[in-house]
């Protein structure tokens, strides 16, 4: 991740654009490309998933969390998350959005 990412973007159906940088873009990117299967920490590594979650719930993106059990050494619980907010990408720089799923 690049510490410059910056993703501008248009929630489909509202005027103005908004935007996210930092690990915040990058989460967003993330949420993209994984589409309607969502992504998990335990998949897409990071820090702080739940505050990158958060930043962008208050920015008006709504995001389901589902709450999903592992095993292993360490048996537990993780989440899901999955973006259903329409978005309109204006403009993506230090992040992959590639392909969505």
């Amino acid at each position: 991740m690049n510490d410059k990412a910056i993703m501008i973007y248009r929630i489909d159906g509202e005027n103005g654009v908004r935007s996210q940088n930092g690990r915040d873009a990058w989460a967003l990117a993330e949420l993209l490309r994984a589409g309607k299967k969502g992504c998990t920490p335990i998949n897409n590594p990071a820090p702080r998933w739940s505050a990158y979650i958060h930043n962008l719930r208050k920015d008006g993106l709504s995001i389901e969390t589902i709450t999903e059990n592992h095993g292993g050494q360490f048996q537990g619980t993780h989440a899901r998350y999955v973006l259903h907010t329409p978005l309109e990408i204006r403009m993506s720089k230090g992040v992959n959005i590639g392909e969505t799923a």
